[in-house]
């Protein structure tokens, strides 16, 4: 489904990723963790064409995304809240990317009632703005609209940050109803261990744009990563890019 051939990224001189090759199969659910600066961002900022690579390809079901937009229809994401309209209510952006999606008001309102445990009564009929949201509610909203439409390509950068413990119990949930059918490639990046060993069968690790580990989860999967990210590294790692 994703597949990232001799791709690489610089910035001023410095190679930020260098991933020689990678393939993530249609339906699996993938986890991507590094330290700050690692080049999770990056590859997905890469696959969603935000940027342009400095070599090589990345290919969304055989597409390359950087020379064509026929992967947009079947591909969702939140990176951030930049990718929300703050000038629009929560149920106005639904409607809007509902819309791009083919789905009309009601389609929408029903696709919405499936999700009510997770908006805890503070996301609809508020009457407040995107923008004057928190930075949890604003990613609850960035989450669920990625899922309108029935995307076969999920791409979520750090979706458990800012969430309370019982959002983040929740979000498990939806994530891995998501990924049963086997029918959807979810994509997560995460600074939390437990919860990407808990939702992701597979996970790679990225090192100061290096591919490193390369792990079918399993029980010992926690304790593995625990043991690389606890050992001296002899520098600090530069901002996340």
């Amino acid at each position: 489904m994703i597949t990232a051939t001799n791709l690489s990224k610089i910035y001023g001189g410095t190679k930020v990723l260098n991933i020689d090759h990678l393939d993530i199969p249609a339906g699996q659910s993938f986890g991507l963790v590094g330290n700050n600066g690692a080049g999770k961002t990056t590859f997905f900022s890469l696959l969603l064409d935000l940027i342009q690579p400095s070599s090589g390809n990345i290919f969304n079901n055989e597409i390359t995304v950087s020379e064509s937009e026929e992967w947009k229809p079947f591909t969702a994401s939140f990176i951030d809240e930049s990718f929300l309209i703050g000038y629009l209510t929560p149920e106005e952006y639904f409607y809007f990317v509902g819309e791009l999606r083919g789905a009309n008001k009601a389609d929408i309102d029903n696709f919405l009632s499936n999700f009510e445990d997770f908006f805890h009564g503070e996301i609809l009929g508020r009457r407040k703005y995107l923008r004057d949201l928190s930075k949890g509610n604003q990613k609850k909203v960035g989450i669920i609209a990625a899922l309108i439409g029935n995307p076969k390509v999920v791409i979520l950068d750090e979706p458990f940050a800012n969430l309370d413990p019982t959002t983040q119990i929740r979000l498990k949930k939806i994530i891995k109803e998501l990924t049963e059918n086997k029918e959807t490639t979810v994509l997560i990046s995460s600074h939390d261990l437990i919860h990407v060993t808990e939702v992701c069968e597979r996970i790679v690790v990225l090192d100061k744009g290096e591919l490193v580990k390369d792990i079918n989860t399993s029980e010992a999967t926690l304790n593995e990563l625990e043991n690389y990210f606890s050992r001296e590294v002899g520098a600090t790692h530069p901002e996340e890019l």
